[in-house]
């Protein structure tokens, strides 16, 4: 099931003012480049303690300057996670979740 952005209204990208943080304006900060995917499907994998990585699939939601939100895909649950952990973010251009004429 892949959610249309129109039926969630966090989607809509929160309008940024003239005193936001560069780091949420400027794309060559993770927030800011993850902002313009807000509404996709991604894979974000976390760095837990030193050796052990986690991770988690969902939309992405909302980007703060240390947060990011995603709704997951099996539940509709959001996640609220810490942006400093997260060392890979997988951003699926196609969503597609069932595709019966794919061939490998």
């Amino acid at each position: 099931m892949y959610y249309n952005n129109f039926n969630y209204p966090e989607y809509r990208a929160m309008e940024l003012d003239d005193t936001a943080p560069e780091t949420v304006t400027n794309a060559l900060y993770t927030p800011a480049f993850l902002r313009q995917h807000l509404g996709k499907l991604v894979r974000v994998e976390f760095l837990i303690g030193t050796t052990y990585l986690e991770d988690r699939t969902g939309i992405l939601v909302e980007v703060g300057a240390s947060y990011i939100v995603l709704r997951s895909i099996q539940d509709g649950n959001l996640l609220y996670c810490d942006i400093y952990s997260i060392k890979f973010v997988t951003i699926s251009e196609n969503p597609f979740i069932n595709n019966p004429d794919f061939q490998v």
